[in-house]
């Protein structure tokens, strides 16, 4: 309308710099505008002084251009008219915003997915979604390896409109910032985060603390955890305890015990707090490990017990600074206390009461005698072993056992599997592992003639997949080729489950047997290959 048509040749400039969904539109509106004015009118003032035909005021630093009178158009001759040394300067002028323009375009191929994924760009109190979530995080980590330090400041302010409610997304900028050395940035940025926008998350104020302390700011470090005491969540363990490993790296061990030991006043007054025996075990192994006190460390223990009712954490935390401490070990006081936790009359649950049983009698293994091995070992078995079937009992050790297994058996499974290999090379105790009986029975397959039923394309892998559904799906089984006895279940694909075969006798197929098109077998859908046991 003002017929300012260098400022409207910077904006189209500026818009072809950036993609977007009319980035094409404004590409063909700019070639419209060139085609239609002189070069001298698209081009700024800062480019006419480059190129010598502009003249620069001394006085003001301002670029003094002719009037542009309304009747421009009908007095200004087209390019096509004018010399050849403007028509090529104004090729070259268009040439050079047609790359920004290819540039624009290719990057928004890349970066389409990621956009198309944005469900929410604008701010709402509604949590997002776990893909969204992640999408914003695969794009930060694209924008971050393209290394345009403008567009992922872009980037991150677009992303913390949508996700100003996620503590995960500020830590994430101001590292950011951090690294490439952007402190002003980092600085803003945590503080909108802990002043506005989360400021009741303990997390960020955790962090801030962090961060500050690690900049040499360690007033700022401390009313950062002073707030966390005293407003944002009081007795916090975790706010406890990064305090005073501050503290005691600063060299102020009297001030970290004494963050200790108020916390614990603290808790003192509340009714069922769930924080103070986890307080006494820290407090315990915080002055043994850092100070070296071993008598402070069993006072502080055996205070606490007068304090705290027993738990699986608390004495699970009591086994553990048991080991750490030297002897002698007071395996008498720790057997004492396990025994009144695990017995029939306790008040913990049944998990619990077992699992710190376990843990006791690892503890024990490593540190006990025999008689105390077998003693705990009796009361286990009495306790939690006695009135378990025996079939669950086999079941969860050879879940225990292959979990323990996993990785060494990952890379034997990762590739094509050896044709000899056998379920017995792979678990030398397998045999125990079947039910009754099972592994003596001869595995035949019944040799066919006929012409077989199964669906094009239908191979012999994916027949293993169906091979789990036998006896529950259809009675008569059909395989293709005849199986020898050594190519067992060790060598199937890692991708095929491994499958429970129900106990039950099958058909043999007989000539007139026929399979309708109901009763064609459909490959069962892939598991894990650990999901289940035999």
């Amino acid at each position: 309308m003002h017929q300012e048509w260098s400022r409207l040749a910077v904006i189209y400039t500026r818009i072809l710099e950036n993609p977007s969904q009319q980035l094409e539109r404004y590409f063909n509106s700019f070639k419209e505008l060139a085609g239609s004015r002189p070069l001298s009118e698209l081009r700024t003032a800062e480019e006419a002084v480059v190129n010598g035909s502009a003249v620069v005021s001394e006085a003001d630093g301002q670029v003094n251009e002719r009037e542009v009178h309304p009747d421009a158009v009908e007095q200004t001759p087209k390019p096509v008219s004018a010399g050849s040394t403007e028509a090529e300067e104004l090729e070259k002028y268009v040439a050079v915003r047609e790359e920004l323009y290819k540039k624009a375009k290719e990057f928004d191929s890349k970066i389409l997915g990621f956009e198309t994924a944005i469900r929410r760009p604008y701010f709402h109190v509604r949590p997002l979604n776990v893909a969204e979530l992640e999408n914003w995080h695969n794009y930060l980590d694209f924008i971050e390896r393209e290394g345009d330090f403008n567009k992922v400041v872009k980037l991150y302010e677009r992303c913390l409109i949508a996700c100003a409610n996620y503590p995960e997304y500020w830590i994430r900028y101001v590292l950011c910032m951090e690294a490439s050395g952007s402190m002003d940035l980092a600085d803003n940025a945590l503080a909108r985060a802990t002043q506005v926008f989360v400021k009741r998350q303990p997390e960020i104020h955790l962090f801030a603390a962090r961060f500050k302390e690690q900049n040499g700011d360690i007033p700022g470090a401390r009313a950062a955890y002073q707030l966390v005491h005293s407003e944002i969540s009081p007795g916090l363990l975790e706010a406890i305890i990064k305090h005073a490993n501050m503290e005691s790296r600063l060299g102020k061990l009297e001030d970290a015990f004494f963050l200790y030991e108020q916390a614990i006043a603290i808790e003192k007054g509340k009714e069922h707090s769930q924080t103070l025996p986890m307080l006494y075990a820290q407090y315990s192994r915080f002055s043994y490990l850092v100070s070296g006190n071993s008598e402070k460390a069993r006072e502080i223990l055996t205070g606490a017990l007068e304090q705290v009712q027993l738990s699986k954490p608390f004495l699970e935390a009591l086994i553990h600074f048991e080991t750490i401490l030297p002897p002698p070990r007071q395996i008498d006081y720790l057997e004492s206390l396990v025994d009144k936790f695990i017995g029939p009359n306790s008040d913990g649950s049944a998990a619990d009461r077992e699992d710190l049983s376990s843990i006791f009698l690892e503890f024990l293994n490593l540190f006990g005698d025999v008689q105390s091995i077998k003693k705990a070992e009796d009361r286990h078995a009495k306790l939690f072993l006695a009135h378990r079937p025996m079939s669950e009992l086999r079941k969860r050790h050879a879940e225990d056992f292959l979990a323990s297994e996993k990785t060494k058996l990952a890379k034997s499974y990762s590739g094509a599997p050896s044709p000899g290999q056998s379920l017995m090379g792979a678990y030398p105790n397998a045999q125990n592992q079947w039910p009754a009986g099972y592994s003596a029975q001869p595995q035949t397959w019944p040799s066919t003639t006929q012409a077989q039923p199964w669906t094009p394309g239908y191979s012999q892998q994916a027949a293993y997949g169906a091979f789990g559904s036998y006896g529950s799906n259809y009675a008569t089984p059909q395989v293709p080729t005849s199986v020898p006895q050594s190519a067992s279940y060790g060598a199937y694909p890692a991708t095929y489950p491994v499958q429970t075969f129900p106990q039950q006798s099958y058909a043999q197929p007989t000539a007139a047997t026929t399979l309708t098109p109901a009763q064609q077998p459909t490959a069962a859908v892939p598991q894990t290959y650990y999901g289940t046991y035999y």
